[in-house]
């Protein structure tokens, strides 16, 4: 598939079939998400890959999957074959940046104006989402609010961080989002040239 058609392609579906994905398709999907872009290279992004029924439900509940139901979802977090679960690792960034090639002239690590270990998963989250597209298949993302919960229903260590859960499957008929009422934003609302209002300024 063409990468413009997989990324007009993608979107939030949340219903599945019940057909199974096969773990190679998985795999691969997951192979290409190391692909994905990461600060000094530190690569402190990992994956949890679940199929086991007992752990989709716990994920969905902590995910607050009867939210969604109640308001005529399916259940599209326990009902989707694979659940992959994005996680990131502050310690592992902190960790690397303390390393020779990376301190500051100082000695110390950077102080770190964005916390790029979520820019990084989320990069890498997106590649596995356009990799289902591609593969024929749909993806959902869903934020957990509980993640103590995440981590003791999967033994997640402290220091890891499991930024939510992409239900991934065959797409079934599903219920859309109200929220696409709200229609994209054209480009010209969302693309800033020069500046955000043009005319940015360069100190000499």
């Amino acid at each position: 598939m063409e990468f413009e058609s997989v990324v007009r392609r993608r979107r939030m579906v949340r219903a599945f079939a019940e057909t199974p994905v096969a773990p190679e398709v998985v795999d691969h999907i997951l192979d290409l998400a190391r692909r994905a872009p990461s600060a000094g290279y530190t690569q402190g992004q990992a994956f949890i890959s679940v199929t086991r029924a007992d752990l989709k439900a716990a994920i969905a509940a902590v995910c607050d999957e009867q939210e969604y139901t109640a308001r005529g979802f399916a259940p599209f977090i326990s009902g989707a074959p694979v659940l992959i679960i994005p996680c990131t690792s502050e310690l592992a960034y902190h960790r690397r940046y303390q390393e020779a090639d990376k301190v500051n002239a100082e000695g110390n690590e950077i102080a770190w104006p964005v916390p790029y270990w979520f820019m990084d998963i989320g990069c890498a989250a997106m590649v596995v989402m356009l990799a289902a597209v591609d593969a024929g298949l749909a993806t959902a993302f869903a934020g957990a609010h509980d993640l103590p919960g995440f981590r003791a229903a999967l033994g997640i260590p402290p220091e890891v961080t499991p930024v939510g859960v992409i239900a991934l499957g065959y797409p079934a008929p599903d219920l859309r989002s109200p929220s696409l009422k709200r229609g994209r934003k054209p480009l010209a609302e969302v693309v800033h040239r020069e500046g955000w209002q043009g005319g940015g300024r360069v100190e000499v």
